[in-house]
């Protein structure tokens, strides 16, 4: 950027959702203590964003309740973990991987999130961002990073880090304390969880199996 070159701005929930439904990958923030994330209605635009292989997985953002009925028959759970996958992904605003039920169909648009038997979704549902959510029962989403870069943990940092091309919704409050990426546990078949990749969540706890046993002692 040059001397003279005006400042980048955040863009308003009206040029948010026109970027989306042109199918352009958009930041968007999340509460505290998440960082940013970037989404997309095609995954090829998320990790374009990123400057990553366009075929790399992503995660599916279930955000959307019709959404989450329609992946409920294909995870290979009981009725009590399936609804504890919900209340992972609605309540405590996890990334969750979860396993898949075999030799059963999916949509087509689960295939970006599923690899290997199990499928990576994100179910965060924040009230300053569900006008530009709702347009779209169906979204891919990755931290809000270019490769090899931490995620942005406020606004400028994502303007900054994202070309003029991504748009920036800027969130209702300024950032406050530390921001990470959210932490993703994996649900498996028997019931167990454990702990994929530390962040935000888990933070707080000295050891993850504290954090995991309160997850489990919640439900």
């Amino acid at each position: 950027m040059t001397a003279n070159a005006p400042a980048r701005t955040p863009a308003t929930l009206a040029e948010t959702r026109r970027a989306l439904a042109a199918g352009r990958a958009v930041v968007l923030p999340n509460p505290a203590p998440l960082t940013h994330v970037v989404t997309a209605v095609h995954a090829p635009a998320v990790n374009a964003a990123k400057e990553r292989p366009v075929t790399q997985p992503v995660a599916l953002w279930a955000h959307h309740p019709a959404t989450l009925r329609a992946l409920d028959p294909l995870w290979d759970l009981t009725p009590g973990d399936r609804a504890l996958a919900r209340r992972l992904l609605t309540e405590e605003h996890l990334t969750v991987l979860l396993p898949l039920r075999p030799d059963t169909e999916r949509p087509s648009w689960t295939g970006p999130a599923a690899k290997d038997g199990w499928m990576l979704l994100f179910g965060a549902r924040w009230e300053p961002v569900r006008t530009v959510l709702d347009d779209h029962p169906v979204l891919y989403v990755s931290s809000a990073n270019r490769t090899g870069r931490p995620p942005a943990a406020h606004t400028g940092e994502a303007l900054a880090m994202f070309p003029a091309a991504v748009p920036v919704l800027a969130g209702p409050h300024p950032a406050a304390g530390r921001r990470r990426a959210t932490t993703t546990v994996r649900l498996h078949p028997d019931g167990r969880l454990t702990l994929h990749r530390p962040g935000a969540q888990d933070a707080p706890y000295q050891r993850p199996e504290d954090y995991l046993r309160r997850l489990r002692a919640d439900g």
